[in-house]
C-alpha cells in the first residue's frame, strides 16, 4: 500500500493523507493532469470516477461523478485556484448536483495538494483537505471519505506498475 499516513487534525480542521511511489514528481503530476489516468484511480474501487470536465488550470473547473455497485452516481466538482505544475494544486470544491453544479445544501472544502521528491525517482504526494467547521468535518468523514480516499491512493501504484511495464 502506497498511503504512508493519514492525519485527522480536529484543531486545524483537517485530513491529509500521504503517500509514496517509486516514480518522478513529473510521473505523479501526470495522474492529476490527464483526466484519463485521474478517473483510474480518483474513487474507491467500488466506486470508479469518470471526469466529465478536466480544466486544471487557475480558474478552471474540474467535474466528475463516482459510481457505485447499484448504478447510484455521486457528483463532485472543484474550483481550481492555484496550479503550480508539476508541484502544486489549490482546489476548493463538494458535491454537485447531476448537471455539475454546486448543490447549496452541502460542505465546501479545500483540497491543497503536493507533490515533492523525497530521493532519487521516490516521490511524496500529499492530499490535505481543509473543513469550514467541525461538524462539516465530521459530516464528510461519516461519509467513509478517509477510507474512500485511502483506498483510492493505494491504486496508484498498479497504474504506475503498467505504465513501465508496457514501455
Amino acid at each position: 500500500m502506497t498511503v504512508t499516513a493519514v492525519r485527522k487534525d480536529s484543531q486545524r480542521l483537517t485530513l491529509t493523507i500521504e503517500a509514496e511511489f517509486d516514480a518522478s514528481v513529473e510521473r505523479i503530476w501526470q495522474l492529476w493532469a490527464d483526466p484519463r489516468q485521474l478517473e483510474r484511480w480518483w474513487g474507491p474501487p467500488t466506486y470508479p470516477a469518470t471526469f466529465t470536465k478536466h480544466g486544471l488550470v487557475p480558474g478552471g473547473r474540474v467535474e466528475f461523478h463516482m459510481t457505485g455497485p447499484a448504478g447510484d452516481q455521486s457528483h463532485g466538482y472543484w474550483d481550481v485556484l492555484e496550479v503550480e505544475p508539476p508541484r502544486r494544486i489549490l482546489l476548493r470544491g463538494g458535491i454537485a448536483n447531476a448537471d455539475g453544479t454546486p448543490n447549496p445544501d452541502t460542505t465546501i472544502s479545500t483540497i491543497r495538494v503536493g507533490i515533492e521528491e523525497v530521493a532519487q525517482g521516490r516521490t511524496r504526494m500529499s492530499i490535505e483537505i481543509v473543513f469550514p467547521s467541525t461538524e462539516a468535518m465530521e459530516q464528510i468523514l461519516a461519509m467513509g471519505t478517509e477510507e474512500g480516499l485511502s483506498q483510492a491512493v493505494g491504486q496508484i501504484d498498479a497504474i504506475l506498475a503498467e505504465v513501465t511495464t508496457q514501455r
